[in-house]
């Protein structure tokens, strides 16, 4: 398992994938932050997260389209399954590599914060409780991102499909708005990650959505396993 985080690591600074990830993240989330709080002249960052959460429907795609479709194309799948390492430590390897460039990068834009501080008088309850929401949500993202990845060999249909999943998963809050059944409605809240959301922008850390959303990438990684269980044993 450590070999292969250790291979996925280097993959993503031996090639751009890591470096555009880094820039188009950090680019982005310090245009937003300073759009909503520093030129609003507000201290509020509730806004600045839930742009930051679509945001992350085209970033998150970045750093796993690759991480099972490239091992099919290039014919390395099978060294993969037949490695000395269970079907879960293969999995979790790519997910903690990923996850890690992820929680990397999210530490470096905490950065904001202290202009933040010098600055104005943020609610740091609220924002420590966003962010870790918003890293609780990278994780989701990232395993449905290497879900997906596991299904096929092509990097730009892998990184289509995770942002179609993500989008939805985060735009059906929207959709609800205009559905009239009560049961349909109380289904898409539930599966909604944009709704689970709401309750840390308003200063409140709802343990059930951070329970859900651990729940959620748990699923997806299972799922993954499951995918190379029945491709080794075909």
């Amino acid at each position: 398992m450590l070999a292969i985080y250790k291979r996925e690591m280097r993959a993503y600074f031996t090639t751009p994938q890591g470096y555009l990830f880094m820039a188009i993240f950090l680019c982005a989330s310090g245009f937003l932050f300073s759009l909503t709080t520093l030129l609003m002249q507000s201290s509020d960052t509730a806004t600045y997260f839930q742009f930051l959460m679509y945001g992350y429907i085209v970033l998150v795609p970045l750093l796993t389209m690759k991480s099972f479709a490239e091992e099919k194309k290039a014919k390395t799948e099978q060294l993969l399954l037949t490695a000395p390492v269970s079907l879960w430590g293969m999995v979790m390897a790519k997910f903690l590599a990923a996850f890690t460039m992820f929680f990397g990068t999210v530490v470096i834009s905490m950065l904001y914060y202290l202009v933040l501080g010098l600055y104005g008088d943020p609610n740091w309850a609220k924002v420590i409780g966003c962010t870790v929401a918003m890293i609780l949500i990278g994780s989701c993202f990232i395993a449905i991102g290497l879900f997906i990845s596991a299904l096929t060999e092509n990097q730009f249909v892998a990184a289509m499909g995770t942002m179609g999943v993500l989008a939805g998963l985060v735009v059906v809050a929207v959709i609800n708005g205009i559905i009239d059944s009560y049961a349909i409605r109380l289904v898409l809240d539930w599966l909604s990650i944009y709704s689970r959301f709401t309750n840390f922008t308003q200063g409140i850390f709802d343990f059930a959505s951070a329970f859900y959303y651990v729940s959620l990438c748990a699923v997806f990684l299972f799922l993954s396993v499951r995918v190379y269980e029945k491709r080794r044993f075909a």
